[in-house]
Order: C-alpha cells, then structure tokens, then sequence
C-alpha cells in the first residue's frame, strides 16, 4: 500500500494544483519511484489511497499496467490519517501482512525484496497461535533528520521500542499485520504512531536500519534540494 492521501500542507502553494505524491523529484513523480521499485522487488498488487486531488494520481499511474503492476485505488474524500487509510482498504488488502510505504518520502534504492519475509519467521517458537507474542510489525528507521533530532523509536536487537538508546527516526516503510487494525471501523480516522506504540511496548515490534538515501520530502525547500 502506498500511502497518499495527504494534503501537503507544508507544500503549498505547489500542492495547490498538484497531489504531493506527483511533484516531481528527478524527472519522476514520487510516488512512481515508489510504484517502479515495488514492482522490481517482485510486488506488483498495489494499493493507493487518496484525498486531496486523488483524481490527478488515478490519471497519472491508471491501472498501473505500463508500469507492470496492477493498482486498486481507495478514495477517501476527506483523509483519514494512515491507519484509517489500512482500515478503509482492508478489503483490498486480503489477510497477509503488507508492505506499507509513505508516498512523500524520496527512497531511490531502498530493496523491497527485503520486504517479502520481514514477517514470516517471527513466529514464537513456531507457533502461529502465539499471536500475543509475535512480531505484527516490521519497520525500516533512518538517521534522525535535522527535522527529527530526537527520533521516533529506540532500536535494540532488531527490537523496537518506545524509550531508549540509539534513536532512529521512522523512515515511512513498513510491513504489517493486518489484524493490527482489526478495531477501526471503516471510514474512521486514525493515525498510525499510537498503535504501533502501543504494540511496541509489548514488545512486538521489530525493525532495522536503512542506511541508503532516504529524504523526507516534506517542504518545498527539500524538494527544490533534490532537484538542484
């Protein structure tokens, strides 16, 4: 799933007349460096989801099939943060953990093969039943940005946690189990950070380190720095 329902605030005026996920970065829209990846790692089913101007990422990408890929699009209307977005588009996302990514983050090289499996030997004890105690999350964290010198997350052991040393900021790439979002109605706004704070205090959720690029497109200057 990509993630592109933002309005891009920090991005007007350009976000005006354009969907942040389709400003360009290097000759390419955002969100097709996202798409192009996707499908070099073998992920080729993709879900969008949209709001603002969501109509412009459906005519851009369309059914993905130029690209190799087969897209499902989820209209939202009004955005419902990034674990509403799940949650309105459970029905097209089946009942395997995903790969999530933000549609406003610049990755060229980042490999989503690695993806693939991130969940499937963290099984307790292989035991499938052992739901209380396995991995529902996998994220992938960077250097803390000049925007985020605090960071996100601790990371310990390919553990994440809440409080700690090293920090790392969350790069916007996860993989997830569907059953995370199993209490949020369809239609209903939610944001990400507090469950998956929640399950990482309970010590199910696990992560590494993307050391290659990685930038936040977040304002019109880190944009124009790309492009320069």
């Amino acid at each position: 799933m990509i993630f592109a329902a933002g309005r891009g605030e920090r991005m007007r005026p350009l976000t005006d007349t354009c969907p942040k996920p389709l400003l360009q970065v290097r000759g390419r829209p955002l969100i097709l460096w996202h798409v192009l990846n996707l499908v070099r790692a073998g992920i080729d089913e993709i879900v969008i989801n949209h709001a603002h101007l969501g109509h412009m990422i459906e005519e851009s990408l369309g059914d993905g099939s130029r690209y190799g890929a087969r897209i499902a699009y989820s209209a939202e209307g009004t955005a419902l943060e990034t674990a509403g977005g799940i949650a309105r588009a459970r029905h097209l996302l089946g009942d395997e953990p995903f790969v999530a990514v933000a549609a406003d983050i610049y990755c060229p090289h980042f490999d989503f093969a690695q993806a693939l499996d991130a969940l499937q030997d963290n099984d307790v004890w292989g035991n499938p039943h052992a739901r209380d105690k396995r991995d529902v999350a996998w994220l992938w964290l960077v250097k803390n940005p000049a925007h985020n010198p605090l960071g996100d997350f601790a990371l310990n052991s390919y553990s994440i946690a809440n409080e700690g040393e090293p920090r790392y900021t969350f790069s916007g790439i996860g993989v997830y189990r569907p059953e995370m979002f199993d209490a949020i109605e369809a239609g209903q706004t939610a944001k990400l950070a507090p469950i998956l704070r929640e399950y990482a205090a309970r010590g199910q959720v696990g992560g590494e380190v993307w050391r290659g690029d990685w930038t936040d497109v977040g304002t019109p200057e880190r944009l124009a720095q790309l492009n320069a």
